[in-house]
């Protein structure tokens, strides 16, 4: 601005009309320093991908000290690995044994969830928390298999491939699936380009949640009610009518013993989250129902055939399947697409987990790097025959209260799962698939969380909808399409906020140079011949004309009301421009538009206080000089002390 930074004027003042000599200090809106097109460029790149500056840490250093922190960037089990002692050890074998008997029947029982045999569930617990201990960030996540991924690979999969009538494909495409996801992953890391799977929102994640959990749930009456003969379809509607038309192969043995373990594992779930000191029970409670599930059926095998049970699971370490990743054909399309869901669905879990638990100890988990850990976690494990895994919440928060100290605890588990591989294989001959129907509802009926549906209703309601769409979708139409609607009714909400931004009307609040929302501040009130207007977004061709018209229109109803109210003649609009972080040239046309027809109204423009990057492009598009000397402001406050002293001494009204 070119008018003077200080002015003793004889004015009226806006709030109590009374005269008096007033000191009025006017500040000048700067423009932002002078940068090349390539340091803007620069800056710009490293907001948007290099947010935490992982370079800051080499500055500095010596070339030496730089090599050892950049083996600690990329393998973090060298930070701690250093100060490693006998008591940290004491406490991660506590914790590795404890959640390696979790993760042994989940294993097995999230394999069969995703129509894949039940050892490669084992295999999948024994290479990736390997993988997963050298180059990931987090203490206390516990990796394998879990409940969500496992679903949408079993019903993506299987409605273009039988796992049954083709299972060498359908082994194939589960690989192959894998390492499609694990490249996904690791390049969202490596590219920095994480903000990506934001566009699943909690409410998104709630719903398909909880919508998956239902499905998972209605999935394992199969082996509650010993049906032998079941839909192979994920929606409700199938499921159901599957149930109910197998009536005459429901076997009340089964039933007896699926009700009786369930409950057991209910019990012992609820007393570990009333008293959290007790967690072993809930974590022991899976593999002590398999191995008391496993010997009633061994000693009852003679006197009934009506409980089904996991037959043979052959011994030795997991076989190399690099030869059987499907790189061609018509299927290929097919595994790409799982793996990419799979691979954001299992990604947002793994992350959301690892952060939950440093949160509670006060450390900070690199988002990056774990895109990158789980991503090479699984490329590893589709060439070792497993299939998807990321961070379980229920293995990690078992982990985190037995006391996991480092990633260390994972190495514990996959030593648990190699014993149990090379040795205990036949030991689980006799395991009734009843029992894995039962640790799989125990495990995701926490999933259906009905509190946070709960909140979403009482704080956003369009989110409340989202969340409903995810539900309802997952229910009636298909795991895959239910995410898709969700997250296309996320992405509208986004572009609703874009395109139709908020606009507000400020008054002033008495005694003060403070001006706010008309409608939130009961005591603002307007000031005579002002209309002050707020704009919260930035101005983008997307809604520069919305917001052309949505000015104008604010002019025309206050001009009504004036009217009405026999009121001083407006006579300047001002736009606060402080929370438009950013202007396109079609917002600088539209801005320049606006001041043409208000003025041919009679009716001046004031923009007060515009971010660096807006006034400089205000600047260089000549819109400042339109304005004129008294077009630009700092604070809305300044702006109408200085035009109203100006329209007195002129002799306005």
């Amino acid at each position: 601005m070119g008018h003077g930074t200080n002015r003793v004027e004889d004015m009226a003042s806006p709030n109590n009309g009374t005269a008096g000599e007033t000191v009025v200090e006017i500040h000048s809106v700067c423009l932002p320093p002078k940068k090349t097109a390539f340091q803007k460029l620069k800056k710009r790149v490293g907001d948007v991908f290099f947010p935490d500056d992982p370079l800051q840490r080499f500055r500095n250093q010596t070339w030496r000290n730089r090599v050892i922190l950049g083996l600690q960037s990329l393998f973090p089990i060298f930070t701690w690995g250093s100060q490693y002692d006998l008591k940290l050890l004491r406490s991660d074998v506590i914790s590795g044994l404890t959640i390696a008997s979790l993760a042994i029947p989940q294993g097995i029982s999230y394999a069969k969830l995703a129509n894949l045999p039940p050892i490669v569930g084992l295999y999948s617990s024994f290479v990736p928390p390997l993988i997963y201990a050298v180059l990931g960030s987090s203490r206390h996540l516990a990796v394998g298999p879990v409940s969500i991924a496992s679903l949408v690979m079993g019903s993506m999969l299987s409605e273009s491939v039988s796992p049954t009538q083709d299972s060498i494909l359908y082994l194939k495409l589960a690989f192959t699936s894998t390492f499609f996801a694990g490249v996904f992953q690791a390049s969202l890391g490596l590219l920095r380009l994480g903000f990506m799977i934001d566009f699943l929102s909690k409410a998104t994640l709630i719903g398909f949640t909880a919508g998956a959990a239902v499905i998972v749930s209605l999935q394992q009456l199969k082996g509650l009610l010993g049906i032998v003969h079941f839909t192979g379809k994920m929606q409700i509607v199938p499921v159901m009518s599957s149930v109910f038309n197998h009536r005459s192969e429901w076997s009340w043995e089964t039933i007896v013993m699926g009700i009786g373990f369930l409950s057991i594992l209910l019990t012992t779930r609820h007393i570990s989250m009333r008293k959290p000191k007790l967690f072993w029970i809930s974590a022991a409670s899976p593999l002590a129902s398999v191995i008391i599930s496993t010997l009633l059926v061994y000693l009852i095998r003679s006197k009934t055939h009506a409980i089904s049970f996991i037959g043979h699971l052959p011994k030795g370490l997991n076989p190399p399947s690099l030869n059987m990743l499907y790189f061609s054909g018509a299927h290929l399309a097919l595994a790409i697409k799982t793996g990419i869901i799979t691979g954001i669905l299992s990604l947002t879990e793994g992350i959301a987990v690892g952060r939950t638990f440093a949160s509670l100890k006060n450390y900070q988990v690199n988002g990056n790097k774990e895109m990158m850990a789980i991503g090479f976690m699984n490329m590893a494990g589709s060439c070792t025959s497993c299939y998807v895994t990321t961070g379980s919440f229920s293995r990690s928060a078992v982990n985190y209260n037995a006391g996991a100290k480092t990633a260390v605890s994972n190495i514990v588990m996959a030593s648990a799962v190699l014993v149990t591989l090379l040795f205990l294989m036949p030991l689980f001959y006799y395991t009734p698939n009843v029992i894995l129907a039962a640790i799989i509802l125990t495990a995701v009926i926490g999933l259906i969380d009905y509190q946070a549906a709960y909140k979403l209703w009482k704080v956003d309601k369009f989110d409340f909808f989202t969340c409903l769409c995810s539900f309802f979708g997952v229910l009636f139409v298909s795991v895959p399409l239910g995410l898709a609607i969700a997250v296309a009714v996320s992405v509208i909400k986004i572009l609703l906020h874009v395109t139709r931004p908020n606009t507000s009307e400020f008054g002033n609040i008495p005694g003060t140079q403070i001006y706010q929302s008309l409608g939130r501040y009961r005591e603002a009130s307007r000031i005579p011949g002002f209309l002050i207007l707020a704009i919260e977004s930035p101005i983008y061709f997307a809604n520069s004309t919305y917001l052309q018209d949505r000015i104008l229109r604010w002019a025309r109803e206050e001009e009504n009301r004036i009217k009405e109210n026999n009121g001083t003649t407006l006579k300047c609009i001002i736009l606060d421009m402080t929370a438009v972080s950013a202007i396109d040239t079609s917002g600088l046309e539209a801005v320049f538009e606006l001041r043409r027809r208000l003025e041919k109204q009679s009716l001046q423009l004031v923009l007060v206080n515009p971010v660096g990057t807006v006034m400089e492009k205000l600047h260089k598009s000549k819109i400042i000089e339109a304005l004129g000397l008294s077009g630009l402001y700092l604070t809305v406050g300044e702006a109408v002390a200085d035009l109203s002293s100006t329209w007195k001494a002129n002799g306005q009204p």
